[in-house]
Parts: C-alpha cells; sequence; structure tokens
C-alpha cells in the first residue's frame, strides 16, 4: 500500500500548493466521501409473487486503503443498516492495486480490515460476495479467506438459494471476467430452469455474455461510473468490460442488469459529478399485460 498511499498524499499536496479552483478542492475532498442511496425499484417476470418487494442493497469496488476510500465505507455501513436490505450484495474489488502495478500481492491484506468494517452491515439473508480484478490480481484466496473469515460468504462460480416466504430465488455469483477465472456454467449448475436468478458478477459488460443464459439479474460495479464526469466532456477512463453499460439500469434481451458506481477510487482520490454509491434494489414480481 506504500506506493498508493505516497501517490495520494503527493496529489493532495500539489493540489494544495497549485491553489486549485473550488470544484477542485471539492472533488477531492468532499464528492468521495458524500454517500448517495440509488433507489430502483425492477420488475422481473419470474420473480416469485411471495418474494414481491424484496430488497438488495448493493455496494462495489471499495478499494480499501486507510486514507481516503475508508471514508465513503465506513459512512456507507450505518446507512445500509437503517435501509434494513433482506440481503447485502458486494461485487468486488476489495483491495486496491498501486497505481502502475498489475499485479502485487501485497495489498491483499487489506482485506481484513475492508471485510472487518463491511460485516457491520446486517441484512437478514446476510453479505454476499464475489471478487473483482484488483483482487484477483492481489492474492485471489487471501481476499476469499479474509472475508470469509468476517462471516461474508464468497461465491466462486456457485450459487446458493435463497429462501423466504415459503419461496426461493438463487444467488450466483462468478468470479473476476477480466482475470479469465469466470465459469458461468458452473455458477448456474444445479438452478431449475424455472426459477429466478441473481447474478453476481464484477464486469458489468459480461452481460453481453451472460444475456445467452437463464439469468433474470446481473448486479456489477467495475466502471466506478468513470468517477470523473465533467460536463459535456466524454469519460476520460472506463475500465475494460464497463465500457458499455457504465452505470445505472439496462435491458439487454431478456436479462437486467444494473452497474453500481462503487464506493471507493481508483488511482487518485478524486470523483466529480459521480458521487459513491449504495443501490436499494427493490425487485417486484412483474405483472403480465
Amino acid at each position: 500500500m506504500a506506493l498508493l498511499s505516497i501517490t495520494r498524499r503527493k496529489f493532495l499536496g500539489l493540489a494544495a500548493a497549485t491553489g486549485v479552483a473550488a470544484v477542485g478542492i471539492d472533488s477531492v475532498a468532499l464528492a468521495p466521501n458524500l454517500v448517495h442511496i440509488v433507489r430502483r425499484e425492477i420488475p422481473l417476470q419470474r420473480w416469485p409473487e411471495h418474494l414481491d418487494g424484496f430488497t438488495i442493497a448493493l455496494l462495489s469496488d471499495f478499494h480499501y486503503d486507510p486514507y481516503f476510500s475508508i471514508h465513503p465505507l465506513k459512512s456507507a455501513i450505518g446507512i445500509v443498516n437503517e435501509l434494513k436490505p433482506d440481503i447485502i450484495v458486494l461485487t468486488g474489488d476489495f483491495v486496491s492495486l498501486p497505481l502502475f502495478k498489475e499485479v502485487d500481492e501485497t495489498v491483499a491484506a487489506n482485506a481484513e480490515p475492508c471485510g472487518a468494517l463491511l460485516k457491520q452491515m446486517h441484512a437478514t439473508h446476510g453479505l454476499w460476495a464475489v471478487l473483482g480484478n484488483h483482487d484477483v490480481c492481489s492474492n485471489a484466496d487471501r481476499v476469499t479467506d479474509s472475508l470469509r473469515g468476517q462471516g461474508i460468504q464468497v461465491l466462486v462460480n456457485q450459487s446458493a438459494p435463497i429462501e423466504s416466504n415459503g419461496a426461493r430465488f438463487w444467488l450466483a455469483g462468478v468470479n473476476d471476467v477480466l482475470g479469465e477465472h469466470a465459469d458461468l456454467d458452473a455458477a448456474l449448475h444445479g438452478i431449475p430452469k424455472d426459477e429466478a436468478t441473481v447474478l453476481l458478477a464484477h464486469e458489468p459488460d459480461y452481460a453481453d455474455y451472460v444475456v445467452r443464459y437463464p439469468v433474470d439479474l446481473q448486479l456489477s460495479g467495475h466502471s466506478h461510473g468513470g468517477q470523473v464526469r465533467i460536463p459535456l466532456v466524454p469519460v476520460v477512463y472506463l475500465p475494460e468490460l464497463a465500457r458499455k453499460y457504465v452505470k445505472g439500469l439496462f435491458h439487454i434481451g431478456p436479462l437486467t442488469l444494473y452497474t453500481n458506481i462503487g464506493l471507493g477510487t481508483v488511482g487518485i482520490p478524486v470523483r466529480l459529478n459521480c458521487p459513491p454509491e449504495i443501490t436499494l434494489i427493490t425487485v417486484r414480481k412483474a405483472t403480465t399485460k
């Protein structure tokens, strides 16, 4: 984490020394910590009638560090607990690789303090997670073990039934797609074809592949929503597999996708017109017209 923290500290020092405009200061000091709640009602044709109104809190891209991204994460804990969701899902990138490094196993240690904060959130059906590309490029096993040690259930190309009120749906999760560890066939194995399935997948553009399968709803992160969005100017940077379905709600054939823009920041600790997000999804049984 040394390279990451030094880089971010230097960035703030440079911003202060050069007298950045007020909007720039806001994007560094305020915007990354002002967590927004985005509420969405999503109707699904195959959703069980007895689970109408089931709520899912979606959080993503924590990129834990003790200087910057820790703050929106701490803020999110109380917000999520006040929302009282039925289930909490976490779509990856619990740790953060240093700038200009594609692999660094040392940052996997940050999964433990990240998980210790996340476990303070509560839901009737618990916390469920999949890994992101930063997690896999650090040390996937260590990140997974750290999260599971905190009571967070990590789906590694697996699924589990979520049962309530005499009905159920299936929660499936694939390992990171960019790391070429995703196996959707394995994740969906054993799920009855007529039962609703919610898939956790870190990268949203994976939806173009998922649409071939009997998945009703895909929940993703990875894009950060662009992190810095200047009006009338194209987004400066979007990661691979997050350039098509950047943020919000999408319909790809029979598949519904929601892309969360994340809590933390990657690279420099800046957000502009793209505040950290908690998504509260209320799933409805779609009415047939």
